[in-house]
This record gives structure tokens, C-alpha cells and sequence, in this order.
């Protein structure tokens, strides 16, 4: 046996973004011999033996009857709670954000003994979470803590940037005591019965209205060229990840006659979340069927609900790390995922934010002068096609975020990310060995 061969005990958020960013690291981390075991949601089981890693996998609440689909729960919600997206973000923070929190908050509360067992049976030497939540029995294990941010790193929060959550601008502070104070005001009861309870389960307290622990090792998903550490500079235990784009393989099947048609090419994704608000879809598809562009849409899981235009194609799953090289536009939701693989690949955006980082995400690249942030709800049909129209007529912005996405693949944020955490391991069972 490999004396250097190490055990990872991955826990990602049930969603795509995070579970897919925690697979790209692992498989890299698996490539060098290493054992990996997912502590994910119950909803994955299977799909990640088949990419090579162990499953030893939680339940965040009473299981449903018969088989979910992967991530299941939060698509449910997100669909259940689509109302409130239409809201202000300030006024998010009260029928949005808290509930989500309070949600997590009950997961975390429910599966903590499945941890604990989970942790005894594998033994770790790295114990590796991506969520914005925190469980006690990850930062009790005798193992290294590695905490990865793969929303918004606005989520590391500072006085002299924007509040998480707002899409409020860089360059304009007059709203943000307000939002954080009404942040304050919404969150500050769950997250004192919270803190206590992670108390009592052995952890070191949370930072004051933070629900989850930095790590022995911190890392966080996001370009240079987009970050904010000009304005809120990161202590030494953080690392920026510039890109996590695993590769697939999966290779679109889209039809030639499709392929060959005019036009340039626009991908169209509001993420496996956002897409369950079927209206919405319905509302952007109806916008762009009449404009010149062919467009690829990813459909999500209420893709038989809706139809496509005559110079659309689409699928219910699309693998998008193929599909976003291929095109010249990528209107998105904003999510954190599809954010970072845009310009991974150096494409523009149009991007529609519904909830939670999407916001800041938005702003960012509006800000930046990389994308158009637009309301979703409140855009016209010509606010849409007069956006593509200008970032697609841009031909100095495209080839500047062509140069840039080359610059972000070469510097390879998955070796990066394996590195760091396969180090903090090796340094660990060293000391041990001592």
C-alpha cells in the first residue's frame, strides 16, 4: 500500500454547483491514488460510484418515499418559494433568505449523529465541506478542515465591499448599513440558537451571524480578474481557486441541421433550480424565439412542462462545460457555477438573477463590464435582444474575455485546489508519523 495514500471526506451542498465543483477536485485527488468517500445527500446515491469515489451518504431530513432525483429537495423548494424572487433583495432576507437558512439549519441538526458515524467508519485525513452551513461533527473529526466557498466571495464577508446577498454595487455604500442591519435583524435569533447548539455538540463557537467555521485550509472559486480582494484582502489560510470546471464525458449530441443553421450561438441556463420556474422559461424562450441567434437550452427538471422555438434545441441535462466552449453568449441566472465557467471559457453573459449569490454575481460582471444584469421578472422583450445585440456586436470585449479565459484555464484551479488540500493532508499525517 501507498504509505503517501490518503482518505478525503468530501461533504457538498446537495446542489449541482458545489457537488460538481467538490468532483472535479476529487477526481484529481483520486488520479493521484488517493481514496475519496462523498458524505453528499442521500438524493446522489449512485451517480457518484460511478465516477470512481466511495459513497457513504446523509439524509438532511426524514427520507421521502421511493427514489429522488439528485438534489431533489432544493428544487422543490426553490420551485415552492419562485414568488418570493420577485422581491427586492432587502425584502428577501425575510421570506427568502431565513427560510433557506432555517432549512439548512435543520439539516445540519438532523444528520450531525449520520456524520459522526460516517467519520468513525472512514477515518479521514482530510475532512473537505463546500456549503454555506455548518456541521459539528466535520470540525470535531480528528482531521484537517477544509472549507470551500463555491458561491459568491462576497460570502467572506468586509466592511469595504457589498453586503452577500444584495447585488448592491462596489462603488455605492449609501444602501449597505441598511441591508446589514436588517440582515441583523432577520437572522440574529437562529443563528444564537444555532451557535449554542454547535457548542453543545463539542465545536468552537461561530463568528458572530456566520453559520459555519473557517477552515484550517479556506479555498474559494473565482477569477483574479473579478475578485474583490483589492478592496476586502483575505487572511493567509485563504486561497483563491480562479476556475473548478471538471471535465465531463459527456459529448452533446445536438442535431447537424440545428448546427448548421445561421446565426451565432447563445446557451441558455437558469441552473437546475432556476429552471423549475417554469413561467420564467417561458418568458425568456418567448423573447428570444425572435431574434436571429440559434440557442441551446438547458430544460432542467420540468423540461416536458414547456416547448422550444423553431431556432432552439435543448435538453433536460446538458453538459454544459462542453457547451458553453462552443457557443459566443451564455445567458445565466448568475449561479456561482456557470458565472465562473463563462469566463473560464471567456464568454459574455446576460444574467438573470432569482436568489441568493446569483445577485452578486450579477452586479459583479455588470459592474465589471463582462456581462448585462437584468431583472427577470420586469425586462422587455427589447431589454433582452438589445443586450445580445451589444455584447455579441462587442468585438473588443469578446476578444479581451477570450484572452481572459486563457489566462484563467492555464491557471488550472483544480490542480490548484488538489494541491492545496492534498498538502494540508500529507503535512497532517507527517506530524503524525513524527
Amino acid at each position: 500500500m501507498n504509505s503517501r495514500r490518503l482518505t478525503f471526506l468530501f461533504m457538498p451542498e446537495s446542489a449541482y454547483g458545489p457537488t460538481n465543483n467538490c468532483i472535479g477536485i476529487a477526481r484529481v485527488l483520486t488520479e493521484r491514488g488517493h481514496r475519496v468517500v462523498f458524505a453528499a445527500e442521500a438524493s446522489w446515491k449512485g451517480k457518484l460510484v460511478e465516477l470512481g469515489f466511495e459513497e457513504d451518504l446523509v439524509d438532511l431530513a426524514p427520507p421521502p418515499e421511493g427514489e429522488q432525483e439528485a438534489g431533489q429537495f432544493w428544487k422543490d423548494f426553490i420551485r415552492d418559494t419562485a414568488p418570493e424572487f420577485r422581491k427586492p433583495t432587502l425584502e428577501q432576507l425575510e421570506s427568502l433568505t431565513k427560510p433557506i437558512f432555517e432549512e439548512l439549519v435543520n439539516g445540519s441538526k438532523y444528520c450531525e449523529p449520520q456524520l459522526r458515524a460516517i467519520i468513525e467508519r472512514n477515518q479521514p485525513d482530510v475532512v473537505i465541506e463546500d456549503n454555506v452551513i455548518a456541521f459539528p461533527a466535520l470540525v470535531t473529526a480528528d482531521a484537517p478542515f477544509v472549507r470551500i466557498v463555491s458561491c459568491n466571495p462576497l460570502e467572506v464577508k468586509g466592511a469595504a465591499v457589498p453586503p452577500p446577498f444584495s447585488g448592491y454595487p462596489a462603488d455605492d455604500d449609501s444602501t449597505w448599513d441598511e441591508y446589514r442591519a436588517e440582515y441583523d435583524r432577520v437572522h440574529r435569533d437562529l443563528w444564537n440558537q444555532f451557535n449554542s447548539w454547535v457548542q453543545e455538540q463539542g465545536a468552537p463557537a461561530l463568528a458572530d451571524l456566520e453559520f459555519i467555521h473557517e477552515g484550517d485550509l479556506n479555498l474559494y472559486v473565482y477569477p483574479s480578474e473579478a475578485d474583490y480582494t483589492d478592496a476586502r484582502p483575505l487572511g493567509d489560510t485563504w486561497h483563491r481557486i480562479d476556475s473548478s470546471v471538471r471535465e465531463t464525458d459527456d459529448d452533446p449530441v445536438i442535431p447537424q441541421e440545428f448546427l448548421d443553421r445561421p446565426g451565432e450561438l447563445v446557451y441558455f441556463s437558469l441552473g437546475s433550480l432556476g429552471s423549475a420556474d417554469v413561467e420564467l422559461m417561458r418568458r425568456v424562450i418567448a423573447a428570444l424565439a425572435t431574434t436571429p441567434y440559434r440557442i441551446i437550452v438547458s430544460k432542467g427538471p420540468r423540461h416536458s412542462e414547456f416547448e422550444l422555438a423553431d431556432n432552439m434545441w435543448g435538453a433536460e441535462f446538458l453538459p454544459q462545460t462542453k457547451i458553453i466552449p462552443m457557443c459566443d453568449l451564455v445567458i445565466t441566472h448568475g449561479g456561482n457555477n456557470t458565472t465562473v465557467e463563462a469566463l473560464h471559457f471567456g464568454k459574455p453573459m446576460v444574467l438573470l438573477p432569482l436568489f441568493w449569490d446569483q445577485y452578486d454575481n450579477a452586479q459583479r460582471m455588470d459592474e465589471l463590464g463582462f456581462g448585462i444584469r437584468l431583472d427577470p421578472y420586469r425586462f422587455t422583450e427589447a431589454e433582452l435582444v438589445g443586450a445580445l445585440e451589444r455584447l455579441l456586436g462587442d468585438a473588443a470585449l469578446r476578444a479581451k474575455l477570450d484572452a481572459m479565459g486563457e489566462a484563467i484555464r492555464g491557471r488550472d484551479g483544480l490542480t490548484r485546489a488538489a494541491d492545496l488540500i492534498e498538502r494540508i493532508g500529507l503535512e497532517r499525517k507527517a506530524a503524525g508519523t513524527a
